[in-house]
């Protein structure tokens, strides 16, 4: 077993942490959310999503939150760019990276986008032409990995197929995601073998949510398998609104205790991090969702 020496974590706090708060979150608290996740280290960060605000009202300022942000040299900020719309509307913000996503659940998809799997990875060859056009590095995130909200269980087998087609339409890096945090290591194991199928090891990623309490272990039996970047989101930020009482993505600060335990290298100050989830927590009126963070707040009021 070779564990990773050093990880790289991207902190989707910003976008897909916030997107489904019901509350309406300013764009200049977003900004000081950006602002204190790279001051804490972090080297990337999803900052917001150009999408249409009938859908996701909490992303209606993405040009604004993007605009207001103080760019942090060796900083990659990513935004998601569902359509090509959203991509011409995200391009003037010169973002380094753009993220589109497809599921590997029928089912999801036709919930989700009213369309197929490959209809939904085909609606992306333009997005991803003209990011690639630009020299835009483009990432993909597979959802609904091991479970689906409507299908159950999802096979390797689907995965496989929405990664080669992530493949095809020239996607960079895979995201592998267990969107309502039904998965347990050897599954999430088996999901990640699908995906390396068609991507190199240094182009795949994991996404944990943790519903069932299983991110931290998941995130564990990655690292055996060598894989060293994770989605991660401050203060534990998030769910999916597709998927009844999901609760959010795995806690930033939680992972950075699980690896800084291990003697891997994140680069992440967790004092500033934890600082970082407070100030979202705050502003929200709710305790951060992380256990780390719990637990070094109580001692440091202590």
């Amino acid at each position: 077993m070779k564990l990773p020496s050093k990880v790289k974590l991207v902190d989707v706090g910003p976008r897909d942490g916030l997107q489904n708060e019901k509350q309406p979150v300013p764009a200049e608290v977003k900004i000081g959310l950006v602002h204190r996740l790279q001051d804490a280290g972090l080297k990337e960060i999803e900052v917001t999503s150009f999408v249409s605000p009938k859908w996701v009202p909490q992303m209606a300022d993405a040009a604004s939150v993007m605009a207001g942000i103080q760019r942090k040299p060796g900083v990659r900020y990513s935004v998601l760019t569902p359509n090509m719309k959203g991509f011409e509307a995200a391009v003037a913000f010169k973002p380094d990276e753009i993220v589109v996503f497809g599921a590997a659940s029928e089912a999801f998809s036709q919930r989700n986008i009213n369309c197929s799997i490959a209809e939904s990875i085909e609606r992306f060859r333009p997005v991803v032409e003209a990011a690639r056009a630009q020299n835009i590095y483009v990432r993909g995130a597979i959802s609904c990995t091991v479970g689906c909200p409507y299908e159950g269980e999802i096979p390797p087998e689907r995965v496989e197929l929405v990664a080669r087609l992530m493949k095809d339409i020239g996607v960079q890096h895979i995201g592998v995601a267990d969107t309502i945090g039904v998965g347990t290591p050897l599954k999430v194991q088996r999901a990640m073998e699908a995906a390396l199928k068609y991507y190199d090891l240094d182009d795949v990623s994991g996404h944990f949510h943790d519903t069932y309490g299983q991110a931290l272990g998941n995130t564990l039996a990655c690292l055996e398998m060598g894989i060293w970047q994770y989605d991660t989101s401050s203060a534990g930020l998030g769910g999916c609104p597709y998927a009844k009482g999901a609760t959010g993505n795995v806690a930033t600060e939680d992972v950075v205790y699980l690896l800084q335990g291990m003697g891997i290298e994140t680069g992440i100050d967790l004092d500033k991090l934890i600082d970082a989830g407070k100030y979202i927590s705050d502003f929200l009126g709710r305790k951060p969702n992380s256990r780390a963070a719990t637990a070094i707040l109580n001692k440091r009021a202590g």
